[in-house]
């Protein structure tokens, strides 16, 4: 039953260190990259859908990134979400088969900015780690009755180190990205 818990929190944490790096990559950096795109919504036909489910991505340059969606008549719908996505910064052209998204040069502040943004991503992400390691010591507090308490110490030490070692996960992926983000 303990080890139950402590493989089901650890799964979690798991997916959320995931999680976070999946958002670090989603943060532009000087260079133009694929993944900055993955989270955009794109109108297409009503439905909010991702851009990836409606083109494929190349990156033919450092900075730029061409797009080339599998619909043409969703080429202005691409243009405007993409427009529309804060924190990126891109003025995309159409030229009537692919769109082509150029990103500008980051200032010293820009890139300031986005380091505290990412940051700010980093710290959500260890709360959601601390959420979890909280609900896993819950779960471990409800076995108290049918397993000692010695055993009961023993999983609250384990899971501490479980969650010691997922929140260094997303501390190294955060410093990774900081230095990638400072570097000119």
């Amino acid at each position: 039953m303990i080890a139950d818990v402590l493989a089901d929190a650890g799964a979690r944490m798991d997916r959320a260190v995931e999680a976070a790096k999946d958002d670090f990559a989603t943060v532009r950096t000087g260079r133009a990259n694929p993944q900055m795109f993955q989270k955009i919504l794109v109108d297409y036909y009503g439905t909010p859908t991702p851009l990836a489910q409606l083109a494929s991505l190349n990156n033919p340059e450092a900075r730029t990134v061409v797009i080339n969606p599998y619909d043409k008549a969703a080429l202005k719908d691409i243009e405007q979400a993409i427009r529309d996505t804060p924190n990126l910064g891109a003025n995309p052209t159409n030229d009537g088969t692919l769109v082509r998204v150029t990103l500008p040069e980051l200032t010293e502040e820009r890139r300031k900015e986005y380091v505290k943004l990412v940051r700010s991503k980093g710290e959500d992400a260890k709360v959601h780690v601390r959420g979890i390691r909280r609900k896993a010591n819950d779960d471990l507090d409800g076995l108290k009755s049918d397993v000692g308490e010695d055993e009961l110490k023993r999983a609250e030490k384990d899971l501490d180190a479980l969650t010691r070692t997922h929140v260094d996960q997303i501390d190294d992926a955060l410093k990774r990205k900081e230095a990638e983000l400072l570097e000119v």
